[in-house]
């Protein structure tokens, strides 16, 4: 599984997020450009992260991203860290494919691999241990993700160190009072989201509850939590071409999966949202804006 960088709607939950390759019934190829499309909307965030792990780890020889999707954060990392190599690792096949095409287009085929199959299994693969791991929500697709973690751990060198991207903020693209329906409309549909997330946890193979105190689940793996840090995507009305078609399909994919839970008023708003023809839809009006907040948790394996 890699982050369904797009399957359950939190931002950070939601299509740029950690695929369930368990979730046989998705057509990765067919994703893919959303996937790609979101994560280069993300990538001022990405970048944000990345300058503040390069303060910590410095130099490394290989650098991990696990459930690396369509391969922009890998890519993203080649970049930031020119003396490494990536190894990007995913359980769909489809989204690795385009990941091989991006480090060719942008020159770093030479110094980038990649890990087809299922997580965290397939890291025993990796000739090396890492240096770097990258786990961006991956984890919470896993059934047991204190076992994740400590797998995950195993394959670190000493001194190596493990970041995870996991919770934050879910992005917010409306105001709360849209002129149109009962005003919070997003805040309750944020509340169904929550359900439908405990759902697909409670429903994965070997499902086990944890408290999500990351800092507290990463030194029990065995590692020295070394900082936690959030980092902010904020971008404002009137957005570009490309945020507000990533806006208007985040919230058709979002009614696909949570219209059941909404109630007939919001269900009836959520559509004139989606309306090309309405006024008061995204496509059209120019108050939508992209505001969300990652949280990166990041620990050592003592050397």
């Amino acid at each position: 599984m890699a982050h369904d960088h797009h399957q359950h709607g939190h931002d950070h939950r939601g299509p740029e997020h950690g695929h369930a390759h368990d979730h046989a019934d998705i057509d990765w190829a067919d994703l893919a450009p959303l996937l790609e499309a979101q994560a280069e909307l993300y990538t001022p965030l990405y970048r944000q992260a990345m300058a503040w792990l390069a303060r910590e780890v410095t130099e490394p020889g290989l650098v991990v991203d696990v459930g690396s999707g369509p391969g922009v954060v890998s890519c993203l990392f080649a970049d930031t860290f020119p003396g490494a190599r990536v190894v990007a690792a995913d359980g769909a096949a489809p989204l690795l494919d385009r990941t091989r095409d991006r480090a060719a287009r942008l020159g770093l085929a030479d110094r980038f691999g990649t890990l087809a199959g299922d997580l965290p299994g397939v890291l025993g693969e990796l000739d090396h241990p890492a240096d770097l791991m990258w786990a961006s929500q991956s984890l919470h697709h896993l059934g047991d993700q204190r076992a994740a973690l400590a797998a995950l751990a195993g394959h670190l060198a000493p001194g190596g160190t493990l970041a995870v991207l996991e919770g934050g903020l879910p992005a917010r693209f409306l105001p709360r009072d849209l002129g149109i329906g009962r005003p919070g409309l997003q805040a309750r549909m944020h509340a169904v989201e929550e359900d439908y997330f405990a759902e697909m946890r409670a429903a994965l193979p070997g499902t086990v509850a944890e408290t999500e105190d990351w800092a507290a689940l990463l030194t029990a793996a065995g590692l020295k939590h070394t900082g936690t840090r959030s980092f902010l995507l904020d971008l404002p009305a009137p957005l570009t071409d490309e945020a507000r078609a990533y806006v208007a399909t985040s919230l058709s994919r979002l009614r696909d999966r949570i219209a059941d839970g909404l109630d007939a008023t919001d269900r009836a708003t959520l559509d004139r949202l989606l309306d090309p023809a309405d006024e008061a839809g995204v496509h059209r009006r120019q108050d939508v804006f992209v505001l969300l907040a990652h949280t990166v948790y990041t620990a050592v394996r003592p050397a």
